[in-house]
């Protein structure tokens, strides 16, 4: 009974399911039945919704290109079918292209017709149907954002298809060339026509139309060639600018064009080349001046820069100051400050914050901004149209900007300068020379006192703004550095008037005002008056290291010997002050650029007068340095005197150096236990030297560590005849050993160094071909090492193109070579300098360009212009 009552109940079950599985299986055959049948009939519908628009919008040629005559219909039957196939199209349907074209031929072709029957403008005019033809017509622009945005005008044909599209937005967004309003009856309608088209843009506008129109812009101008034609260009700038017309430049829409419209790298180079009469458009529109006015907002900045990511606002930069550079010369001169200026600046600014870490997943190489993370959209941007953005950057420090914004403005400040003014200060042996210079002037009449101009003032601070800004472009675009100091260096006039305005500032170049300031305002962000100095100081060692000795000591124009020396006792009193007063933070005060260029400015000063001297005597020294005070405060540890001892040692004088350092060896010994009772002591080394192997012996046996080639070294000579010499102690038969040792080795035989003309000595490029030359010069530099160590003098006179290697000078940016080229080669420097003098055209100098290497005792002439005439080279026409 239990197993039937089972049975029943799992056929009652099973008899259920089978109803239900039936049931969704014939509600899946009709699901499927609709979808199918829907399919089918909206593929018929949209058959016959395309039959219907090829029968009333016919093909005029196979390449659309047919100008054949298109025979114009009742607007409201076209708007009929329009609608009903632009309802069907989908953006991403790039199948009904050639139709949607077919469509923008016509309706253009229709706005040429001034009835309202045939104008396609006539149904905007009906009331019932104006909202929607509206609503329409927004729809078809938008289709042919979407269209042309995926064209590539490099093709022939696409680039049809894109004038096409770009016709019609040109067409359908002012009503100036609707040839409806100029029908009498409907020429009132005007004023409503374009809001009408105020309207359409705006719908455009939300829907993407400065980015639909930024990548175009893109996709035909950033290539080494560009692809878009000269009509198409013209017609996206008009599209890029109508919308700000027509909404009177409002700050909404002048922003996204900044963002998406004039971020396009390179555009108004592309514009001045490909179409020039837009650039005077541009300028009636006032775009520069409009873009100034919006980005001279704080917020409007802020929001521009953190919209759009590094290159794009380096591009944004440059078209700007390409416009800058365009304008009518009155007109810049009037923008230039302070709008301008602190645009600039403010952009130059935001750029390192905004291109990312210089290390990370994806790095690129840039040559304006060198390493750096691009983000975003900024990966595809990020090095396109770089040659022309290049050029564009190079137009803020071109001769026309330069005159602008510093030229004119120098001049005018500087015509009532008196060289006279200008401190100088002479030989002095007792008193402080800083303190005599602040006495003599604060002892002149007040009539004097008063020539002296304030930092705070207005042409000062005007001065310092627009060095702010080229600052602000050493330190974003460090790649151009050499080319932005040779732009403001390019005409000797900029640079001397801008030394008569610092000299101008007060007693000693304003010294004790710019102490003052550096006080209260010497943190990250640097006062404007500081940066003066601090454009000043760059600008002024790329002047020097390119200033050769005839220019520097004869010539003297328009820096004479004496600006120089009034120059660098102002650096020097600086920094030593600055340094004393606890200004500078020693932590930071290698990344302080302030200090940098002060200091770079110094020492390149300095090197020039240890060459060739222009300053008086002891005019590096800075005589209220007590020598034992400073002893006592360096021993205490006192950071000031330890930063004034590596940064600035030429202000204690070379006597009190020496001492200091035996000093410092002495107190060194004494810690290691290495004083003069350990003479004795077993730890000390005893090396055994022949006569006749002195360099080899010693090479080989004084292999030592560190520690002790510090310690005592005694030495015991082996005569020729292989007997012992008398004498072993640590002085003077060592002292015999370095003297010998360091004799032969420099010797020019040994093929270790050799000598110029001077008896100068060097490297020899040929010393690879003594076996373990390396090494050769790693026991050289331990013995003299070891001879500075104990005390004892030793003549080695090393080049000093050779001492500048050593120091380490020549990896520094501004080393000029050719300032040490005379202690190599002074014929060649004569000649050199010879043909930089040269008023003469060079050519008729029949020059050849090669050097001469003496090879083993075989001289090889190298060609240094693969490119040039070859000819013998003799020691006459070298």
């Amino acid at each position: 009974m239990s197993a039937s009552l089972k049975e029943i109940l799992h056929g009652v079950r099973k008899r259920r399911e089978e109803r239900a599985h039936e049931k969704r299986r014939d509600e899946a055959a009709v699901a499927i039945q609709a979808l199918i049948r829907g399919w089918l009939t909206r593929r018929r519908v949209t058959r016959r919704l395309l039959t219907e628009f090829d029968d009333f919008f016919p093909a005029v040629g196979d390449d659309g290109t047919s100008e054949a005559r298109i025979e114009l219909r009742g607007c409201f039957q076209v708007y009929s079918v329009a609608s009903r196939f632009l309802a069907r199209l989908k953006d991403d349907d790039s199948h009904h292209r050639e139709r949607l074209e077919r469509l923008c031929r016509y309706l253009v072709a229709s706005l040429e017709s001034d009835s309202p029957k045939t104008s396609y403008i006539g149904v905007a005019l009906n009331k019932e149907h104006s909202l929607s033809w509206i609503k329409h017509v927004k729809l078809l622009l938008h289709k042919c954002c979407v269209c042309m945005e995926m064209l590539k005008p490099e093709k022939h044909s696409e680039s049809i298809s894109l004038a096409l599209y770009l016709h019609t937005l040109v067409a359908f967004t002012c009503p100036n060339n609707w040839a409806i309003l100029r029908n009498k009856a409907l020429a009132g309608l005007k004023p409503g026509m374009q809001q009408l088209c105020s309207n359409i843009l705006g719908g455009l506008i939300q829907k993407g139309f400065f980015i639909s129109l930024r990548n175009v812009l893109i996709r035909g101008t950033c290539k080494s060639q560009v692809t878009l034609k000269p009509i198409s260009l013209t017609a996206l700038l008009t599209l890029s600018t109508r919308p700000l017309v027509t909404g009177s430049f409002s700050e909404n829409l002048l922003t996204m064009f900044l963002i998406h419209i004039l971020s396009v790298p390179a555009l108004v180079a592309t514009v001045e080349g490909h179409i020039p009469e837009f650039m005077s458009q541009l300028q009636t529109l006032k775009i520069l001046q409009l873009s100034v006015d919006l980005l001279g907002g704080e917020v409007s900045m802020r929001v521009i820069t953190n919209s759009i990511q590094g290159t794009q606002t380096l591009a944004l930069l440059a078209n700007l100051v390409h416009l800058f550079h365009v304008e009518p010369l009155p007109i810049a001169t009037e923008m230039a400050f302070p709008s301008f200026t602190l645009v600039a600046t403010k952009l130059l600014q935001s750029i390192p914050a905004s291109v990312g870490p210089k290390s990370g997943a994806f790095t690129q190489w840039h040559e304006l901004l060198g390493w750096f993370s691009p983000a975003g959209q900024d990966v595809a941007t990020a090095t396109e149209n770089l040659p022309a953005i290049k050029r564009q950057i190079h137009l803020l420090w071109s001769h026309r900007s330069v005159k602008i914004f510093l030229g004119d403005n120098l001049k005018a400040l500087t015509a009532t300068c008196d060289k006279a003014d200008i401190y100088v200060p002479q030989p002095a042996s007792n008193s402080s020379l800083l303190k005599r210079a602040l006495e003599r002037t604060a002892s002149k009449g007040s009539a004097q006192a008063k020539s002296w101009r304030k930092l705070g003032s207005s042409e000062v601070t005007r001065i310092s703004l627009v060095a702010a800004m080229y600052n602000a472009a050493l330190s974003t675009l460090a790649q151009l550095k050499l080319d932005i100091l040779s732009g403001l260096c390019y005409t000797d006039a900029v640079l001397h008037d801008l030394w008569l305005l610092v000299a101008s500032l007060g007693p000693i170049c304003g010294l004790k005002s710019f102490l003052e300031l550096l006080q209260v305002g010497g943190g990250t962000s640097l006062a404007p008056p500081l940066l003066l100095i601090l454009l000043f100081c760059d600008c002024m060692t790329h002047y020097v290291t390119i200033l050769d000795d005839i220019e520097m000591y004869e010539q003297q124009t328009p820096f004479q010997l004496s600006d120089f020396v009034a120059l660098s006792y102002f650096l020097n009193n600086f920094l030593y002050r600055a340094i004393q007063e606890g200004l500078f933070d020693p932590k930071t005060l290698t990344s302080s650029p302030l200090f940098v260029s002060t200091h770079t400015l110094l020492l390149c000063l300095y090197r020039r007068d240890c060459r060739r001297a222009f300053a008086p005597q002891n005019h590096w020294l800075i005589h209220e340095i007590r020598p034992a005070h400073f002893v006592s405060d360096l021993e205490k540890g006192k950071k000031h005197t330890q930063v004034l001892l590596q940064k600035m040692p030429h202000v204690i004088p070379h006597e009190d150096r020496v001492k200091l350092f035996r000093k410092y060896v002495q107190n060194e010994k004494a810690v290691l236990g290495l004083t003069e009772s350990a003479c004795a002591a077993q730890s000390s080394a005893l090396i055994t030297i022949h006569r006749d192997r002195i360099v080899e012996d010693g090479y080989r046996q004084l292999a030592l560590p560190p520690h002790s080639l510090k310690g005592v070294i005694r030495v015991r000579f082996i005569n020729q005849q292989g007997l012992d010499e008398a004498g072993i102690d640590q002085d003077g038969v060592f002292k015999e050993f370095l003297e010998e040792t360091i004799k032969r080795v420099f010797d020019p035989a040994l093929n270790l160094f050799r000598t110029t003309t001077d008896q100068r000595l060097y490297p020899s490029p040929t010393s690879h071909l003594q076996e373990n030359h390396l090494q050769l010069f790693e026991f050289v530099g331990r013995m003299l090492g070891k001879a500075v160590y104990e005390g004892f003098l030793v003549e080695v006179p090393f080049a000093s193109f050779f001492l500048s290697q050593l120091l380490g000078q020549t990896h520094q940016a501004l080393y000029s070579c050719m300032d040490e080229l005379p202690s190599l080669d002074k014929e060649l420097y004569r000649s050199l300098t010879f043909i930089k003098h040269y008023q003469g055209d060079v050519s008729e100098l029949d020059l050849t360009f090669s050097v001469d290497e003496d090879v083993m005792g075989k001289i090889v002439t190298h060609e240094l212009h693969p490119g040039g005439r070859i000819r013998p080279v003799t020691n006459d026409n070298r």
